[in-house]
């Protein structure tokens, strides 16, 4: 006989690590910090190819914050307003992002384990290419979510929307979207081995149909 599946399983997420004491730094790239504190930064922000484990990133403004090529333990960034973050080719484990504004997040070819992205509001988010499990993203709005050749593994959204998913070419177990309000899908047979809610498979149902040749007509 075989057995119902309970349902997809819920990322393992735990709070960032930190320290009850953070020192203050100034970032540079190439940089080796440890229980770090980097607050109020503004223009553009280099800690690419950086090392940064049990540190915090709060309250700043910036236009760039280049991260392109660090390796993330136990991180937070809070209230950050920023045009763009690159998280290309990044490796993280235990990455926090609460609240603040991001015009595009690119985390293209990263290697992640454990994200939470909480209350942001970020236009573009990418993690084409990406290999990521454990991720939580809560309270979040997006305009386009970008998923080509991602292997996501124990992936979940709460109460989130997206204008636009592109999921071509995913790669996915355990991804559950019941809490992404989703506007539209730009290949639902990549959603294969997802979980929606039967409303999302209703509103879905055209889409279904026409991918799959069938021609509806009333």
């Amino acid at each position: 006989m075989i057995k119902k599946s309970s349902g997809p399983i819920a990322p393992r997420v735990s709070a960032p690590d930190l320290a009850a004491v953070l020192t203050e730094a100034s970032p540079a790239r190439h940089g080796d910090f440890h229980q770090a504190r980097f607050a109020e930064l503004q223009g553009r922000v280099e800690l690419a190819h950086s090392s940064l484990e049990e540190c915090a990133i709060e309250s700043s403004s910036v236009e760039s914050l280049d991260l392109a090529g660090a390796t993330l333990l136990d991180v937070t960034i809070s209230d950050l307003r920023a045009a763009s973050v690159s998280m290309r080719d990044t490796t993280i484990r235990r990455l926090r992002i609460t609240g603040g504004r991001i015009g595009t997040l690119d985390l293209l070819g990263s290697r992640v384990a454990e994200l939470e992205l909480r209350d942001v509001r970020i236009d573009y988010l990418t993690l084409g290419g990406a290999r990521a499990e454990d991720v939580l993203i809560a309270g979040c709005t997006l305009r386009a979510l970008d998923l080509p050749q991602a292997t996501l593994t124990r992936v979940a959204f709460e109460d989130s929307r997206a204008d636009e998913v592109d999921p071509r070419g995913m790669r996915c177990a355990a991804v559950d979207l019941r809490g992404l309000d989703a506007l539209s899908f730009l290949d639902v047979m990549s959603l294969r081995g997802v979980t929606l809610t039967s409303l999302q498979v209703e509103r879905l149902a055209p889409v279904f149909a026409a991918a799959a040749g069938v021609d509806v007509r009333d």
